[in-house]
């Protein structure tokens, strides 16, 4: 072969390498061209993370604040970081009634105008009591975490219409799947309504009341636990005093906020043989809304029936 015929079958081999070179770039920039963005939503909590995704599917792009177990929400720091999601997103939801204040701290301090930001407190139609102080803790409120989940798909068709649908009937499967909880706190209340318990904090009140038991805990106990504050020397008695005369059947604990008062209580049930069923605020880590709620409302029909 001559050294010209050489040449020229080299210049035509990669002449046809570029040109498939070339089709395979328009292709991909095509297809690329041709997927919508992802809508961008912004959570308080892995909580509501977790919801937004069963809701969006894979239409979301989700990023939850919070999501350590660890981390306190009451006095979390959002950061540079946050911010920037944040400004990013067409949907943020927020718990409300104080309880994740760092979302509106950061929605002052800018984001897109466009985003819908949803309220699960605002959602929930849920006011304080006459006298006294409204628990926030709403998404241990199968009612309201079901019209969370509605506003949640009505967001989002709104961001991205043409999957209107779609998200319309993961909020439908995903309400379905509340109804197996809500039987289960009926099941609790017909086997052990009017019994009392003991909390630490109202974190689980929702869940408690629903199953028709009695909160006995001293009011001044669980609300200075939950505003960091100190128990006085009369509160903390009275409150261990529950346990000692065994009139609760459980100590229904947050463990993510201990402390030495908390870990009183919790070393006074168990002196008295009362159960603890621990509770968190947040997801606990390889758990998701209906495994975590189903694992706690077990927990605490296996305490009550000890």
């Amino acid at each position: 072969m001559s050294l010209s015929t050489s040449r020229r079958l080299a210049l035509l081999t990669s002449a046809s390498l570029a040109l498939l070179a070339g089709c395979g770039s328009s292709s991909g920039s095509a297809d690329a061209k041709s997927a919508p963005a992802r809508v961008a939503v912004v959570a308080s909590t892995n909580v509501y993370g977790d919801i937004a995704r069963r809701i969006g599917g894979d239409r979301v792009e989700v990023t939850s604040v919070i999501s350590d177990p660890d981390q306190d929400p009451h006095s979390y720091e959002a950061d540079p970081q946050n911010q920037l999601a944040l400004s990013k997103a067409k949907v943020v939801i927020e718990n409300g009634g104080g309880y994740d204040d760092f979302v509106d701290h950061m929605l002052k301090s800018g984001h897109d105008d466009s985003a819908q930001v949803i309220n699960a407190v605002g959602v929930s139609g849920r006011t304080a009591p006459k006298g006294g102080e409204l628990n926030e803790h709403v998404w241990y409120d199968f009612p309201t975490v079901a019209k969370v989940a509605d506003r949640i798909a009505t967001a989002l068709a709104e961001a991205d219409p043409g999957d209107a649908a779609a998200f319309g009937k993961n909020a439908a499967a995903f309400k379905a799947k509340l109804a197996p909880l809500e039987a289960e706190e009926a099941r609790i209340k017909k086997a052990h309504g009017g019994d009392g318990v003991a909390i630490t904090e109202p974190v689980p009140l929702y869940m408690i009341e629903a199953s028709g038991l009695v909160n006995r805990t001293p009011a001044a106990f669980s609300e200075a636990i939950e505003e960091g504050d100190d128990v006085s020397p009369r509160v903390l008695q009275e409150s261990l005093a529950l346990f000692s005369a065994k009139k609760v059947k459980a100590l229904v604990y947050n463990e993510q906020t201990s402390g030495p008062q908390t870990e009183k209580a919790e070393a006074a049930a168990k002196a008295a043989g009362i159960p603890v069923v621990p509770v968190t605020e947040t997801l606990p880590t390889g758990k998701d809304y209906f495994g975590w709620m189903t694992a706690n409302l077990d927990a605490l029909a296996s305490a009550l029936a000890k």
